[in-house]
């Protein structure tokens, strides 16, 4: 049952083309001026929205192939389901839920969790952290090699970390003041495979 729930809940968050989409800003080449607007004196200025911030320019070539080669694909749609599987995996790796990080990332990715949490445990340590906010998630790298597509996604976060003993004593960290985080996740998917989830295949911090 919980493997048949965060495959369903994965599948929800990341990737599925919603039809509400927002297109790629275009390359330079492509881009065609408008014709100028006939406006009188007193009209105000019209505000534009810049282009998508929450993707980086030398990762748009990229998101085009992928989504040339998976066309239900959405941009916006990834973004939200990436912050929901990076609050999933912190959580998780904060509880120590190794079979949760086992359906979320990895064979390598997840032995590091294994290794990080078997070490946290011989110390007598337990993590009372809290992700406060994702502030900014941006889409900076993709690509597609052959079937595997890879995205990789900056996370700007506040966490509340606190470390304490087995008897609940604070050893590090408050809970009152939460730590900037910058983390890069990349997320690998095989194109058109009967699996639709994406999972964590590496993690650096920024």
């Amino acid at each position: 049952m919980i493997a048949g729930f965060l495959a369903l809940r994965l599948y929800s968050v990341l990737g599925k083309r919603t039809g509400h989409e927002q297109p790629l800003p275009k390359p330079a080449e492509e881009r065609i001026a408008p014709a100028p607007m006939q406006r009188t004196i007193d009209m105000k200025p019209e505000v534009r929205e810049v282009a998508n911030r929450a993707v980086d320019a030398r990762a748009e070539a990229g998101l085009r192939s992928v989504i040339a080669a998976d066309p239900t694909f959405d941009v916006a749609q990834f973004l939200d389901g990436a912050k929901s599987a990076y609050r999933m995996v912190l959580e998780a790796f904060w509880k120590g839920d190794e079979e949760t990080l086992a359906w979320l990332a990895e064979d390598d990715v997840r032995a590091g969790f294994a290794e990080a949490i078997a070490a946290r445990t011989q110390a007598g340590h337990v993590l009372d952290n809290r992700l406060v906010a994702v502030e900014r998630a941006s889409i900076v790298d993709a690509t597609v090699e052959g079937k595997l597509a890879r995205i990789t996604v900056r996370f700007d976060a506040d966490i509340a970390a606190v470390t304490r003993d087995t008897d609940g004593n604070v050893v590090a960290g408050s809970m009152t003041d939460a730590v900037e985080t910058h983390d890069v996740w990349t997320f690998a998917r095989k194109l058109r495979s009967d699996d639709p989830n994406w999972k964590l295949v590496e993690t650096d911090e920024a």
